[in-house]
């Protein structure tokens, strides 16, 4: 599974996230069995770090090669100095002819090394992601609502029409929005229905839905990314067409720097 392909249409892909708070990384990995102890096939690995008043991830296909510029970077996060939302940033194809890189001003430490990354100018946007909080009748705080615009390449006869998309965006953005969760009066907390993927509350935990089309109502169920906790380091991320594990990776991303 290559990490800009789009997920099938008919199955969520089953993958989950390992963080390790010393080192501030997180890693993806796709599931290869049912159980949740899977250790798993690994795909993905972001860093993070503060930027002047923002926090950043780097993103990249080598645990051992987190920096920016190099071979194995994917792409960014960034969110705002609130933490409340965030930039999406495809990595450009490395520089090629005439193209030169150029240092981005700032040195990172990690570990015991010290780097000057070289990096390609800009990056490719390929998503923003927007955190807050939906507010009751009374005024009190909620439950977290995550709010997405994802681009994505448009293929003829794929289960999502560009023209559903968000106007007058780009005609290939596509607009995400968390699932709203029904208040539970005996458990007397928010609930949303994992099917046996979550195990822990948490206000992380969240499920994204996306218009079928432009003809057709939202369909409740067409959850396109699912993303919970299931122990005190690990979350199960699960996501479909037409997120690809990239998208999907950089929005979980954002749940963990969401300062709310």
């Amino acid at each position: 599974m290559l990490p800009r392909q789009p997920g099938p249409r008919d199955a969520l892909i089953q993958c989950f996230i390992k963080r390790n708070k010393k080192k501030s990384t997180f890693s993806l990995y796709l599931g290869l069995t049912q159980e949740l102890t899977d250790e798993g096939k690994f795909m993905l690995v972001a860093r993070r770090f503060r930027r002047g008043l923002h926090m950043e991830y780097i993103i990249s296909i080598n645990s051992d090669d987190l920096f920016e510029g190099s071979p194995s970077h994917v792409g960014n996060l960034k969110s705002n100095f609130m933490g409340t939302k965030f930039t999406i940033s495809d990595r450009q194809p490395p520089c090629e002819g005439g193209a030169k890189a150029f240092s981005s001003g700032s040195n990172h430490w990690f570990g015991s090394k010290q780097v000057s990354p070289l990096v390609c100018p800009g990056g490719v946007e390929v998503g923003r992601v927007s955190h807050s909080h939906i507010y009751g009748i009374l005024k009190y705080e909620g439950p977290r609502r995550t709010h997405c615009v994802v681009q994505f390449p448009f293929i003829e006869g794929t289960a999502v029409d560009p023209q559903g998309a968000e106007q007058p965006s780009n005609p290939r953005s596509l607009v995400l929005d968390s699932k709203v969760p029904r208040w539970h009066e005996h458990l007397q907390c928010w609930c949303l229905n994992f099917h046996g993927r979550v195990m822990i509350a948490s206000i992380k935990n969240f499920q994204l839905l996306a218009p079928v089309s432009h003809r057709e109502p939202w369909d409740e169920e067409k959850v396109v990314l699912q993303f919970g906790k299931i122990d005190d380091d690990v979350f199960t991320m699960d996501y479909r067409e037409p997120l690809s594990a990239f998208q999907a990776f950089a929005i979980c991303l954002s749940s963990f720097g969401a300062w709310l």
